[in-house]
């Protein structure tokens, strides 16, 4: 971004030219920033939650600190460090979040979390087919002659894909989308294919099986870079298109549509989605797709490959992918790393020897965002002391027994990376932190010597609170890349060190066998899945319980809000003033339901009630309510999900779940 400021504060939030992946405009929750930083219900000192009430009362940063520090010895004397939580979200991305894990290390361990609620099946699935979480620049797309989105929305979730689709498109690409809704991204398409939700796994074997009943698969490519391809067909061909038609409820006719589209027009992108690697079954589903890339020799081409994550500009990560590479560890070490994500709140309440008695939570809003709430809400409440970082009140936040207030991203300088563009980028502080706001870095500073930690190994590894502190630190972690350093940076974007525009061009894929593995001994061994991909019912859709629940809840994201941030601010209710739940005019009429009447969406997990709309273009069988609503706004969807992982990395499954809608009383 190119950032204006005058008389101390933001007024112009402009796009960046030199960032080639989004040269044509800030997306609506950037220009937001003008906003956000003022905005008059931003925390702008410490609250003290009053005894027995609900409100808070401001106090000092001293009396915040000292609090918090009496409290972190007294548990860490009776029940040692491990007593304590710190949960850690997305909401800042920057190299100064390490600092986090730094000060708990230092104060002699914690519990903390594993998984993730983003994406991690879709990287495991990766990493065991290609070897690595890497796609072509985002700007090679524009050289595709066919773009298939699956399960993605990117006029919402990616706009600055959108204008490399529509170049693609203006010079003869052809467009295909699969998603059971019918989103803004579809208008261009030739081709609309609506699965059941949860299903694309076996939708991908289908098309393989007509690919390689008809001969059309690139068989020099498979010979040179596929490992497993025999196994891989015989588990195919149970696939019919009788078989799909039946699971996915997609007819032939759009199965052999598709075939043939992915035999007769190259080079092929599929851009995949984050919501159908949500599922219990999305690991295996998410293999099968990167199938049919390989199946067609669409890797390591201009215009070609698999687009789910790129990683190339995460350079000072220990392991290129996180989130699949480091397993719970329930013992070893003095950092427990015990809980999971996606159950969060029933590993909260189940923590032994010693149970949880404090949690410290930044970056995030775990209440409403992880799955199961009303768990997640209970194991709070279990807590005897609770500390919450955040810029605004949140329904976390609301908890919490002390707020401190946290910066915005434009209030401190750091490094960052992406997971779309390769690029490195530092983000220059440009304004003041308001009021008593202090930078997390700076706060875990301040704590450091309060809980005995020793004075050189403060000034050791935390940076000092002016500006040239954190630089010279940031500096020193550029050090390793001669190619870096902030006088470089402050010119604009650096493409990442060792960046291959395309990727796999080399034919090198970093898997045990050298090959991409469409039959994954690893995949078996270590998430005991079938070594091939395939299809297997979503855990919820097999339960007999939830039967009695026919409509399938999707939770998808949108322009408006990055989940559940921004949708506070003015400029940004003018457009999304309050949760809907969008439906089929055909469940609509089952159900009584008008457009704009209210609704109860539940299950015997919880319930909310929000505003119906009709839309034709939402598949029948279907609710769609957009994540991220707070609890106080009425919308928290996680209300109804079940706190359950993904059959691979970890991940939150949080579309494995079932409800019925009726019309409120």
């Amino acid at each position: 971004m190119k950032v204006e400021v005058q008389d101390g504060q933001v007024r112009r939030i402009e796009a960046h030219p030199d960032n080639r992946a989004a040269p044509e405009g800030v997306c609506l929750k950037g220009l937001s920033y003008v906003e956000r930083v003022v905005s008059p219900d931003r925390i702008l000192r410490p609250l003290r939650k009053l005894p027995g009430s609900d409100r808070f009362e401001p106090v000092s940063w001293d009396d915040a600190l000292e609090l918090i520090a009496a409290n972190l010895i007294r548990f860490r004397d009776e029940s040692g460090p491990r007593s304590v939580l710190y949960y850690t979200a997305s909401g800042t991305k920057g190299l100064m979040n390490s600092l986090g894990m730094e000060f708990w290390k230092l104060y002699g361990g914690c519990t903390t979390t594993y998984g993730d609620l983003c994406w991690p099946a879709g990287l495991e699935a990766t990493r065991l087919t290609l070897g690595a979480n890497i796609h072509n620049a985002p700007w090679d797309l524009v050289n595709a002659k066919l773009i298939v989105l699956w399960g993605k929305n990117p006029a919402e979730t990616n706009v600055h894909q959108m204008p490399l689709i529509d170049t693609a498109l203006d010079r003869g690409a052809r467009l295909v989308v699969i998603d059971p809704r019918r989103t803004q991204s579809s208008e261009r398409a030739e081709l609309l294919v609506q699965p059941r939700p949860g299903t694309d796994g076996a939708l991908a074997m289908g098309i393989a099986n007509q690919l390689i009943e008809n001969g059309t698969v690139d068989h020099e490519f498979i010979a040179r870079h596929v490992h497993g391809y025999q196994p891989f067909r015989t588990a195919a061909a149970a696939y019919t298109p009788e078989r799909v038609e039946a699971v996915c409820d997609v007819p032939p006719a759009y199965l052999g549509k598709l075939a043939d589209l992915f035999e007769s027009v190259r080079p092929a992108t599929i851009c995949a989605g984050f919501g159908m690697q949500r599922y219990t079954n999305s690991g295996q589903g998410m293999r099968a797709l990167i199938a049919l890339a390989a199946l067609t020799g669409n890797l390591g081409i201009p215009g070609g490959g698999w687009q789910f994550a790129n990683l190339q500009s995460h350079i000072f990560d220990p392991v290129r992918d996180p989130v699949a590479s480091f397993p719970p560890d329930e013992t070893g070490g003095p950092v427990r790393v015990s809980v999971s994500t996606a159950r969060l709140g029933r590993d909260m309440a189940a923590q032994a020897n010693p149970k949880l008695r404090m949690a410290w939570v930044e970056r995030g809003n775990p209440i409403p965002q992880n799955p199961e709430t009303g768990k997640v809400l209970e194991a709070f409440r279990a807590l005897e002391f609770r500390v919450v970082v955040d810029q605004f009140m949140t329904d976390t936040a609301r908890e919490a027994d002390l707020i401190l207030p946290a910066k915005m991203f434009l209030e401190q300088s750091d490094v960052i990376n992406a997971y779309w563009h390769p690029y490195i980028q530092f983000k220059q502080k440009v304004v003041d932190p308001p009021g008593e706001v202090k930078p997390e870095s700076e706060i875990y500073r301040l704590l450091a010597h309060r809980v005995g930690i020793p004075r050189d190994e403060i000034d050791r590894r935390f940076p000092g609170a002016s500006d040239g502190g954190v630089e010279a630190w940031l500096e020193e972690r550029l050090a390793p890349f001669p190619e870096l350093t902030l006088d470089r940076l402050r010119q604009g974007p650096v493409i990442a060190p060792g960046h291959q525009e395309i990727a796999f061009s080399d034919g090198v894929f970093p898997t045990p066998s050298g090959k991409v593995e469409l039959e994954s001994e690893e995949a078996s061994a270590r998430w005991e899945v079938e070594s091939l991909p395939g299809y297997t019912e979503p855990e919820e859709f097999q339960d007999p319980e939830a039967q009695q629940y026919p409509l399938t809840f999707m939770t998808p994201n949108t322009k408006n809000r990055i989940h559940s941030q921004f949708n506070n601010l003015k400029m940004i209710r003018e457009v999304s003033p309050e949760p809907v739940a969008v439906l089929h005019p055909l469940d609509a009429t089952e159900r009584k339901i008008g457009d704009g009447d209210r609704v109860r969406i539940y299950n015997t997990r919880g319930e909310l009630t929000v505003r119906a709309e009709l839309d034709r273009g939402m598949r029948p069988g279907c609710v769609s309510v957009t994540n991220g609503w707070w609890m106080s706004e009425g919308g928290a969807v996680n209300l109804t999900s079940r706190g359950r992982e993904t059959d691979m990395g970890h991940g939150a499954a949080f579309h494995d779940n079932r409800v019925q809608v009726e019309k409120a009383g």
